[in-house]
């Protein structure tokens, strides 16, 4: 079977994105740790770049990543907007539109979509180190906005739902 690493996006004194004093770090460690329960419980071997809350560059996530000779790398965050409510749903970030990552990105959406998040699509974001630097297929999930009542209202209402669509997906996908 496949090795996935999973990446908890920020930790530490990175925040990441905050609303109401919910901070997207914890969210992702939260979600990362389900979602990699499920895929080891499938025969899936799951890495993680962080199960605590500590700060890794996502340089040092990428070389980790390539270090570990994993298959693919997933890094999970919460989006965020301007202002609160303003926008809503899923959607996944990938280095180019082509290919397994392109693939894996559209599995996880459309498992998320079922849950009831708003389907926002697979973007290309080349810039980013942890799918640009990576030597495997990447993805980056952003798992509903931070700062729209609705998104966190799946995302705490139905978290187990959430991180199976994840596992789902990427399952869907090996």
């Amino acid at each position: 079977m496949a090795t996935i690493i999973l990446d908890a996006g920020h930790g530490g004194a990175d925040f990441g994105a905050t609303y109401n004093g919910r901070q997207e770090k914890d969210d992702n460690l939260r979600l990362t740790l389900a979602v990699g329960d499920i895929l080891k419980a499938s025969g899936v071997n799951v890495l993680y770049t962080r199960t605590e809350d500590i700060y890794e560059a996502p340089l040092d996530k990428a070389s980790e990543g390539n270090a570990s000779g994993a298959d693919y790398f997933i890094s999970i965050h919460r989006n965020s907007s301007p202002y609160p409510n303003q926008y809503s749903g899923v959607e996944s970030l990938v280095y180019n539109r082509s290919g397994t990552a392109a693939r894996m990105a559209e599995n996880i959406n459309r498992q998320l979509e079922g849950v009831g998040f708003i389907n926002q699509g697979v973007n290309e974001y080349p810039t980013l180190a942890v799918l640009h630097r990576t030597n495997m297929p990447a993805v980056l999930v952003e798992v509903g906005f931070i700062n729209t009542q609705q998104d966190n209202l799946i995302f705490d209402g139905r978290f187990q739902e959430t991180a199976q669509a994840i596992a789902d997906g990427i399952l869907m996908s090996l």
